[in-house]
């Protein structure tokens, strides 16, 4: 029986990773982690009896506790923890083997590092951690033993064209994009861009943050940053390629010129379910890739100038130290605003790139600093909006 952790049940990996469980009945919940939608929690308690959950706002725990006290079966029984310090019970439970981490946002570094102490196997899908932390994070995977399977399409596309490859082999990961909603516009043409339109991705169904960060393509920078780590390979043999179709879910190129490529429908279950089967494979219920439908597939090249937040994330991404975590930070932010119509769409970008240039860079920073960094950015921005 695999027991898994689940870190951001109530969001899009979240739900599609019970979805996954509900059709494997050698698959079980433990520990349930959401932030504040008890709802959904509610009854993802009910159907999947966990033995730990965590709430991570306080009252919404409060909340939610006083509801189960009056239900009449076993999820009356189940233990509610809340915030910071619950967050790593559920991620370090020790009956869990395997844990989920699909919170959004750098919430998830403390949780994930504790997780892998802890001797658990991680389903990754929280990139920021890797993004701002991976220099410390990487080192903790090797020391620990632990596995690090990647569940975003693209990260876990190139984990599966490696399986039987030396890495030695490996000369570039070229790493598709879809190019989201605004794919062939110029800057001139995004200046008024409504946040309607930025949600609306044309092939993916995924939470507003993430498809925000798909429509400026920083999503795609922070893979840029978020590969670097997981396959050791530097800035210069990573390629952005948009493929529109999303049927391409990225590609590995090895020394003798050969590519593969894993193709499939644009379903998030499928790099859920691998991880949680590594390294076997089975049924999954679903679209099948039609090729006599699909006719073509095409390629593009990514214009940097118009989706400068592409570029900036190479930009961080080659710095290093703690300016991937200025990134990180500083769209997180933006994005915030943008959706509460604080700010323009190509603000976001813009505050992206002043953060950057605010920043004294920190080489090799601690998770400490790591977190103050975050805790800068947010004040300066915050400073500079009211300006």
């Amino acid at each position: 029986m695999k027991q898994i952790a689940v870190l951001g049940s109530t969001g899009s990996i979240g739900t599609q990773t019970l979805e996954v469980v509900r059709a494997n009945e050698d698959m079980q919940i433990v520990t349930l982690a959401a932030g504040s939608n008890i709802d959904l929690l509610e009854k993802q308690i009910v159907e999947f009896t966990p033995k730990l959950v965590c709430v991570y706002l306080e009252d919404k725990a409060k909340e939610l506790q006083e509801r189960l006290h009056l239900r009449k079966d076993a999820a009356a029984d189940t233990e509610i923890v809340t915030g910071m310090d619950g967050l790593i019970a559920c991620a370090t439970y020790s009956e869990a083997t395997i844990v989920v981490a699909a919170v959004v946002g750098m919430i998830g570094i403390r949780p994930v590092i504790e997780a892998i102490k802890s001797g658990k196997d991680i389903a990754f899908a929280n990139k920021e951690t890797l993004v701002t932390a991976g220099h410390i994070i990487m080192p903790l995977v090797e020391k620990h033993g632990v596995k690090l399977l990647p569940v975003d399409s693209e990260h876990a596309a190139i984990f599966q064209c490696l399986q039987g490859e030396e890495h030695g082999s490996l000369h570039k990961i070229l790493l598709t994009a879809s190019g989201g909603p605004f794919r062939g516009k110029k800057k001139e043409e995004l200046e008024h861009i409504r946040v309607e339109d930025a949600l609306r991705h044309p092939n993916w169904s995924m939470g507003r943050k993430i498809t925000i960060d798909s429509a400026t393509m920083v999503n795609k920078g922070l893979e840029v940053i978020e590969a670097r780590h997981l396959f050791d390979v530097d800035f210069d043999r990573i390629q952005v390629v948009l493929q529109p179709q999303s049927v391409i879910h990225s590609m590995v190129e090895f020394e003798d010129g050969a590519v593969m490529a894993q193709l499939g429908t644009p379903d998030m279950k499928l790099p859920i379910q691998y991880a949680l089967t590594y390294p076997h494979r089975r049924y999954l219920q679903g679209e099948r890739l039609d090729f006599w439908k699909l006719q073509e597939i095409t390629f593009e090249q990514p214009d940097m100038d118009t989706f400068e937040g592409l570029a900036l994330a190479y930009e961080a991404g080659r710095t290093g130290g703690s300016l991937p975590t200025v990134l990180n930070a500083a769209n997180e932010m933006a994005v915030a605003l943008f959706l509460q119509h604080k700010i323009g769409y190509l603000d976001i970008a813009r505050l992206i790139a002043w953060s950057m240039e605010h920043h004294h860079v920190i080489k090799d920073p601690s998770l400490e600093e790591i977190l103050a960094v975050e805790k800068d950015v947010y004040r300066l921005l915050k400073e500079k909006i009211k300006a």
